[in-house]
């Protein structure tokens, strides 16, 4: 929904102080994006410790990079199965297009939805303006009931910012904005097919505050700089500190002299193991097969991406490909790996 207020109420938040929920820290890996020649990113989702939050099955974060320095993000059309891409900036600007016959552009504090459904793709390539890069991509797994009948889709939104203020006194703690479900009596209209949350936190310099969350939900609060803190734990820098189902509350506090960007997840426990493998989301290795065989032939399961234009020119990117051909398979048949307890498990960080 949209505030239409001039001048909105801020949220008032409960101050921190309270004994909290365990925290497990999951810590992100370097990988490079789109080929070895991409950009770095620093992924939390997926990991052999905890493979999801929720739906939500894979978090990337980057930058802020200098554009100049690094290329910026120059994806070539690739193909998805199984899931809903979310994008969400903090800086810079990137240019979606998909064989949905869609095109948006991603901005800070807007958020771009797609779903795939049985099979799309689609291209990423930060605009020409775009001088830094910064923010994260996240993927949310589809259940068995609509993977492979929803219709491919494309949605945008944009959240109304509003204030976040604590008491005893009464101060301005930072601002939210809340892109997926719903949290401090805000909601997204973007169209999920589990129960999901995802909110952008920018937390003010030694600022501390309670949010009231879901007890069904597990969550977790992914940190973009140092300085954040969960239940009173640091979380390093592109680290998810989660927390398990059961709380109602969760104590955010910022510790450094900077405001510090944070993503929060959650969602129900997600009943199905799932097998990802490249880009597809599928339930077991032969159909991992069959998509990485219908994507290299090309075939109308993924459709084609019309109009894409990478930093190597029209319809080519830096290394020179007009799409991006599937990796190898493995000579080990892959399994699905069953998620973790959603019990958070201090003692594995």
């Amino acid at each position: 929904m949209s505030n239409i207020e001039a001048n909105p109420a801020g949220h008032v938040l409960e101050d921190g102080g309270c004994a909290g929920a365990k925290v497990e820290i999951l810590t992100s890996r370097e990988v490079p994006l789109g080929g070895p020649r991409a950009m770095n990113v620093r992924r939390t989702l997926p990991q052999r410790q905890r493979s999801m939050i929720g739906a939500w099955c894979f978090a990337d974060h980057y930058g802020p990079d200098d554009v100049s320095l690094t290329g910026g993000m120059d994806v070539a059309p690739h193909p998805h199965t199984g899931l809903q891409t979310v994008s969400w900036l903090f800086e810079g600007e990137i240019q979606h297009i998909d064989s949905g016959g869609n095109r948006g552009l991603v901005r800070p504090g807007e958020v771009n939805l797609m779903t795939s459904g049985g099979g799309i793709c689609h291209s990423e390539t930060s605009t020409e303006g775009t001088t830094t890069l910064h923010g994260v991509q996240l993927w949310v797994a589809l259940p068995e009931a609509s993977r492979s009948t929803a219709p491919r889709a494309f949605e945008h939104h944009v959240p109304e910012p509003f204030r976040l203020t604590s008491l005893h006194p009464p101060k301005s703690a930072g601002e939210a904005r809340v892109f997926i479900g719903s949290l401090f009596g805000q909601e997204s209209p973007v169209t999920t097919h589990t129960p999901l949350l995802g909110a952008e936190l920018r937390v003010a310099p030694g600022q501390e505050f309670v949010v009231a969350v879901n007890p069904d939900f597990e969550h977790g609060l992914l940190a973009d700089a140092p300085g954040l803190q969960l239940e009173g734990v640091d979380i390093p820098r592109a680290a998810i500190g989660y927390t398990g189902v059961g709380e109602k509350t969760l104590h955010v506090a910022n510790t450094s002299d900077e405001e510090v960007y944070a993503i929060l997840l959650g969602g129900e426990p997600f009943g199905e193991q799932i097998l990802m493998w490249w880009n597809f989301v599928a339930r077991d290795y032969s159909e991992i097969e069959t998509f990485r065989e219908q994507w290299q032939a090309r075939t109308e399961r993924f459709g084609r991406v019309e109009g894409y234009v990478g930093h190597g020119g029209p319809d080519r990117n830096a290394e020179g490909q007009s799409w991006l051909p599937a990796p190898e398979l493995p000579n080990a048949t892959i399994r699905p790996r069953q998620n973790s307890s959603p019990v958070a498990r201090p003692d594995r960080q």
